[in-house]
């Protein structure tokens, strides 16, 4: 077996303890600290938060998940096995990291009247994935149904989180844009330098203020990972509004924006096996960072691509990343 494989092989195996025991993997690396303080919000700029939130001093940061033909995470590649390029232009690689780092997690909690039926199961989703965590991380929750409403602000005690859903009911419409805008405010506070949002919901917006433009522009420039699970009546089921039936591709081209992923449900038996499989998925990223050639800080999109180099003796793998960031304006 080649030394690859075995690493790939020994990676599996540790991912797949880790989701059996609900213990998160025992070896990481020490915690990372953040490199740039947070800034108070209250006082921050538009300026300053454009510039502060993508670009860590002079490197860019993009978290990468690799997966095999079968959707198993692919672990023990090296900075060789990767290619970064930014607007067409190839970067060079100047740090590299797969250790589990700590992160800030905020749960984005669909609670409208089409949730009641689902609210078990989703609660039990939201233990699995709390399951994965490290004690340096930290997390958030906001519900929403006709608006949204931040329950439990950043904390590292994750039973706070999963007894206030104990309480939770379900009723009104669907503020799915709102919540997703609420999570990336209140994200400016998190601790940690990584960051991923977790949206649980059952279809479509039909309630929110923010329009889907403002939320993707949103998106674009907050550097945060966001999944989504979203439970789905069949294609063929009566009754469906044209809400619900927008909701899986509102979601995709939310998560995908920022290297994230939406799993479509519709077993809700499988929800708590899909959020631990996310919350594994988190704990299994290479980051790569790099100093763009492009120094200019006038605050435009850059366009991110990450490339995988052909591995003697594995299969075809699939990078999932940030597409892109906003250079800072200062």
């Amino acid at each position: 077996m080649t030394p690859v494989r075995t690493l790939l092989a020994i990676g599996l195996i540790s991912i797949f303890a880790a989701a059996v025991s609900g213990e998160p993997q025992e070896g990481a690396g020490p915690a990372i600290e953040p490199r740039v303080h947070a800034k108070n919000p209250e006082t921050e700029s538009a300026v300053d938060r454009r510039a502060n939130i993508r670009v860590d001093t002079t490197l860019v940061l993009i978290p990468v998940t690799v997966t095999d033909p079968m959707g198993r995470f692919v672990t023990g590649l090296d900075k060789e096995n990767f290619k970064i390029s930014e607007d067409k232009v190839e970067q060079e690689i100047a740090d590299f990291s797969s250790e589990d780092a700590p992160l800030s997690v905020g749960i984005v909690f669909d609670t409208s009247g089409s949730m009641g039926a689902k609210l078990m199961k989703s609660r039990e989703a939201v233990t699995q994935f709390m399951k994965t965590a490290n004690p340096q991380d930290e997390f958030f929750l906001i519900q929403f149904n006709d608006r949204p409403e931040l329950m439990i602000p950043f904390t590292t005690e994750t039973e706070e989180i999963q007894n206030r859903l104990t309480f939770t009911q379900s009723k009104g419409r669907t503020a799915l844009l709102d919540g997703v805008y609420m999570a990336m405010n209140h994200m400016k506070k998190a601790h940690n330098p990584r960051k991923a949002i977790l949206i649980i919901s059952d279809g479509g917006d039909n309630s929110s203020r923010y329009t889907e433009s403002e939320v993707k522009n949103a998106v674009k420039e907050a550097d945060v990972q966001i999944y989504a699970i979203g439970i789905f009546e069949p294609l063929s089921a009566r009754g469906r509004t044209p809400e619900e039936a927008a909701g899986p591709s509102l979601l995709a081209e939310i998560t995908e924006l920022t290297g994230g992923r939406h799993y479509a449900v519709e077993n809700l038996a499988e929800l708590p096996d899909v959020a631990a499989k996310i919350g594994i998925e988190l704990r299994n990223e290479y980051v790569l960072g790099y100093a763009p050639k492009n120094a200019a800080r006038d605050g435009k999109y850059r366009r991110v691509q990450v490339k995988l180099i052909k591995t003697t003796g594995l299969p075809q793998l699939k990078a999932m990343f940030r597409t892109g960031y906003y250079a800072p304006t200062q």
